[in-house]
């Protein structure tokens, strides 16, 4: 079950998200504001955050911020009823993976976000895992090695991969390991 850390200083929009966000399945956890949400952070883990930015304590900002640093696996989502290009541009830049302004134009607006930040983390995870095998390929050498990680790695996706090469090089081994995985 994915875990989802909900900030928000307003009682009402915090509830209604944790509803909103509980009802597609996920474990929500609710935080009033980013100090609340800090102590939280240091006791367990979160696939997603959804913050607003203006809070007493420590904002939403700087609570991006703190946690690029120290959870930079997690998703982010800035909520804002103050919404200025410039801070829209700097949590950007600070890793959010999107910023909503308030109100919500509907609630499936915030699900789809969460839904698209989710998988994405999930598509991360799975390509940044260790290569599981390289089946008939023998990566003895540290060029093989790289190719058997590289292929590794393309092996998760559904991505199309053209394999370019002299006759003899091995493209068929290559592309047999690929389907393989």
């Amino acid at each position: 079950m994915k875990r989802v850390l909900v900030v928000d200083y307003e009682e009402g929009i915090r509830e209604f998200i944790g509803d909103v966000l509980s009802g597609e399945g996920y474990k929500v956890t609710l935080a009033r504001d980013g100090m609340e949400a800090s102590k939280i952070l240091e006791k367990q883990s979160f696939h997603l955050m959804v913050t607003d930015l203006r809070m007493p304590r420590l904002g939403g900002m700087d609570l991006l911020r703190k946690t690029r640093v120290e959870v930079p696996e997690m998703e982010v989502i800035v909520l804002t009823a103050h919404g200025t290009v410039e801070n829209a541009v700097e949590a950007m830049k600070l890793g959010a993976f999107h910023y909503l302004t308030k109100p919500l134009s509907h609630p499936d607006e915030l699900r789809v976000l969460a839904d698209r930040a989710l998988e994405r983390r999930a598509l991360i995870d799975k390509i940044e895992e260790p290569p599981s095998s390289t089946s008939d390929m023998v990566a003895e050498d540290e060029a093989m090695k790289v190719v058997a990680t590289q292929i590794a790695k393309v092996a998760v996706t559904d991505a199309t991969v053209i394999l370019l090469g002299e006759s003899g090089a091995g493209k068929e081994v290559a592309a047999r390991s690929i389907h393989e995985q």
